[in-house]
C-alpha cells in the first residue's frame, strides 16, 4: 500500500495563524545548499528567486527538497507570471508562488486563473504525472489543490501602487509583496529605495491589504526600514539574502585583514 501524504501548510495558513510578523531571506544563488543553510537559520521564508537568479526547473526542485526538512515556507519568484511557466512550478511541488511585475487587477485574476484548475482557471490537469500531488499519493488532491496553494503578486511600479486596492482585492490573491528597487527607478528615483514616494507606496500598498484582511510584504534590507514597516502592519519583511550576505560579509574579512593593503586591487 502507498504511503498518503498531506502537504505541508502554505505560507498563507502560516501567516494567519502565526501572533507575530514573518521574517524571511532570498536566495539567489541556485544553490541548493545555500538554501538549506538559509532554512536552517531560524527564519521563517526562504524565498528561491528565478526572475534575477540561475535557476532553472531542476535547481528550483533541488532547493525544495533541501528546505523539505526544515520548518519554513520556501515561496518561489517566477521569472514572469505565463501560465505555462506556473503550471510547471506549481507541478514540481511549488506551493507558494510570488508573480512579479503585476500592474493591474485584471492580470492578477489572470494569475489567479493560472494557478487553479478548470473550471475555475487553466491550470493544465496533469497531477498523477506530478510531485505536488505526491503522485496522487495526496488524497482529494485535484479537488483541493487550491488551498494548497498560496499566491502573491507583487507590487513594484508607480502603475502597481495607483491599483493596489483593486489588485489585493482579487478573489485568489492571498497577498501582496512590495519590491522598493523597482518602485524607486519606475517613478525616477532609481537606487532611492528610501524616498518619501517610495516609502508612501509601500506604506499604501500595506493599509490596503490589511483593509481586505490580506498579508502584505515587503522586501526590506535596511532593519530600519524593516522595523518601520513592520509597525505599518507588514506581515512578512525579507531581511537579507544569501548573495548579499557572502558579498559583504568576504568585503568585511578582506578590509580586516588586507585593509589598505588591498586597495589596489579594488578596481580590478
Amino acid at each position: 500500500m502507498p504511503i498518503r501524504l498531506n502537504l505541508p501548510p502554505t505560507l498563507a495558513a502560516r501567516i494567519a495563524t502565526s501572533d507575530r510578523p514573518q521574517y524571511g531571506m532570498w536566495v539567489c544563488s541556485g544553490s541548493a545548499m545555500n538554501a538549506e543553510i538559509a532554512a536552517g537559520s531560524g527564519l521563517d521564508v526562504v524565498l528561491i528567486d528565478a526572475e534575477h537568479s540561475p535557476n532553472s526547473l531542476e535547481s528550483i526542485l533541488a532547493q525544495l527538497y533541501a528546505v523539505s526538512a526544515y520548518p519554513v515556507a520556501p515561496l518561489v519568484r517566477p521569472p514572469v507570471g505565463d501560465p505555462v511557466l506556473i503550471k510547471q512550478y506549481l507541478d514540481i511541488g511549488v506551493q507558494n508562488l510570488l508573480i512579479p511585475m503585476v500592474d493591474s487587477a485584471a492580470q492578477a485574476a489572470e494569475m489567479v486563473r493560472a494557478v487553479r484548475y478548470p473550471p475555475h482557471g487553466i491550470r493544465g490537469i496533469g497531477s498523477s504525472l506530478a510531485r505536488a500531488s505526491r503522485w496522487n499519493r495526496v488524497d482529494g488532491y485535484l479537488a483541493d489543490a487550491s488551498s494548497t496553494i498560496t499566491l502573491f503578486v507583487q507590487i513594484e511600479s508607480a502603475a502597481a501602487v495607483e491599483a493596489v486596492e483593486q489588485i489585493v482585492a482579487v478573489e485568489g490573491v492571498d497577498g501582496i509583496l512590495m519590491g522598493p528597487a523597482d518602485l524607486a527607478g519606475s517613478i525616477g528615483a532609481l537606487g532611492q529605495q528610501d524616498h518619501p514616494d517610495v516609502i508612501e507606496g509601500v506604506l499604501r500598498s500595506i493599509r490596503a491589504a490589511r483593509a481586505v484582511g490580506k498579508p502584505a510584504a515587503v522586501n526590506a534590507f535596511v532593519p530600519a526600514m524593516a522595523d518601520r514597516y513592520v509597525a505599518a502592519g507588514a506581515s512578512l519583511v525579507l531581511v537579507g539574502a544569501d548573495v548579499s550576505l557572502l558579498a559583504r560579509s568576504s568585503e568585511a574579512l578582506a578590509d580586516r585583514y588586507l585593509g589598505a593593503h588591498g586597495a589596489d586591487r579594488a578596481s580590478y
